[in-house]
């Protein structure tokens, strides 16, 4: 075992020059919507799920790590950048995304997938599993945002009432008025700290404005945070890693405790130096901690 665990990080110091940089994604339409993804490698099949604000290039460094010893492919969901979908009335979040996802696995013909997630993509391959559990191989799931299951105890409500009263309505208000460079400040500076939208360089601002239709279809959903049966999930036989940033928010923290709680079995990692976007804020430990997950998953 130690031995597939070494192994398994060669790619971190070995593999980088010879994955290409500039790979141009690939279009189709499943469910009548356009998704754009690349692939790159060989192997098992891995499927790379972004969160709110990214979109398929989020993943360079993983893609990088990844590829050398499995088969990925990373896409954009529907309302994330290069799509160009209309924002539809009935968008439920991650299952409107785990059902992308599902059309997008059977039209190019994938089948079972190790699945690593962050945020809203963790949630979109939670929903997966839950819904075919065939289709999945193992799961990564950074801080799946199943706000709702924070309802059912008093501190978890009193911290997702704190989301939504001081973030999730403010942004939604900014983009009913049509400012949709404010609601993303506000969002940017919830998740990662007051200011920080503001002190993003020229191109990092503009990938948060490129996203920011997915905020907006979520923000303005009249179900953006859907339940998850819990017994469902306790239900799982797929092995599981749990991910957490060392400085998420609280409201993550609770959620990420409650699906460990569902999951006894489950791997945790926390990555250090990292808040709720840890696999950009610190991609060598998070590679590092898949890496080593996913090394225990072979036969």
């Amino acid at each position: 075992m130690v031995r597939a665990v070494l192994l398994s990080l060669l790619p971190l110091l070995f593999c980088g020059h010879a994955v290409g940089q500039n790979v141009q994604p690939t279009k189709i339409r499943v469910r009548g919507v356009e998704l754009h993804y690349v692939e790159q490698g060989r192997g098992e099949l891995l499927i790379l799920l972004h969160g709110g604000q990214g979109d398929y290039r989020s993943w360079g460094p993983q893609l990088e790590a990844l590829s050398c010893h499995y088969r990925v492919v990373s896409y954009s969901r529907r309302y994330n950048y290069p799509n160009n979908n209309p924002l539809t009335a009935n968008y439920r979040s991650a299952y409107t995304e785990a059902d992308d996802l599902a059309a997008l696995i059977r039209k190019l013909g994938l089948g079972r997938a190790h699945l690593v997630g962050t945020s809203i993509g963790a949630f979109t391959a939670l929903v997966l599993a839950v819904k075919h559990p065939a289709m999945v191989r193992s799961l990564v799931l950074a801080e799946p945002p199943v706000l709702r299951w924070a309802k059912d105890d008093p501190a978890g409500e009193a911290l997702y009432r704190g989301f939504i009263t001081n973030m999730w309505e403010p942004a939604a208000a900014a983009f009913k008025a049509g400012d949709d460079q404010q609601a993303m400040r506000i969002l940017v500076d919830g998740f990662a700290g007051a200011g920080r939208f503001d002190a993003l360089p020229p191109e990092g601002r503009a990938v948060a404005m490129r996203n920011s239709r997915y905020f907006k279809a979520a923000t303005l959903s009249s179900d953006p945070f859907p339940d998850l049966s819990k017994d469902k999930v306790k239900r799982l036989s797929a092995p599981v890693l749990i991910v957490a940033g060392e400085h998420t928010l609280e409201l993550n923290k609770f959620v990420n405790e409650e699906l460990a709680r569902l999951l006894p079995e489950a791997e945790r990692e926390t990555i250090p130096r990292a808040g709720h976007g840890s696999a950009r804020e610190n991609p060598e430990a998070f590679n590092q901690a898949v890496l080593k997950f996913l090394a225990k998953q072979r036969p």
